[in-house]
């Protein structure tokens, strides 16, 4: 079965930088568009951004653009989020999402505090 498990979450201060993976198993990852979600308290859960199955397009949400980078590593089944420059806004659960099929992970805790 389709199974996505993040990692890489933490504790960090403003200004600074994690990287976060989402292992993918039960498909064919190298066929599939990928994103990443967040979700902070009281607030909706809302893109951060996309990247097309081959890894050449991706799209970014306008608060984390020039910060954020999103790849993937196909070989690896491995999809990335490396955040920097981070603001105690970017405080939240932090999902994988494979769309077709709507399959999300459990998600990751990032909270930048200092």
């Amino acid at each position: 079965q389709v199974q996505l498990v993040e990692s890489g979450g933490g504790l960090v201060q403003p200004g600074g930088s994690l990287r976060l993976s989402c292992a993918a198993s039960g498909f064919t990852f190298s066929s599939y568009a990928m994103s990443w979600y967040r979700q902070a308290p009281g607030k909706e859960r809302e893109l951060v951004a996309g990247i097309t199955s081959a890894g050449c397009i991706t799209n970014y949400a306008d608060s984390v653009k020039g910060r954020f980078t999103i790849s993937r590593d196909n070989a690896k089944n491995t999809m990335y989020l490396q955040m920097y420059r981070l603001k105690p806004g970017a405080s939240a659960v932090y999902y994988c999402h494979r769309r077709a099929g709507d399959y999300w992970g459990q998600g990751t805790q990032v909270t930048v505090s200092s």
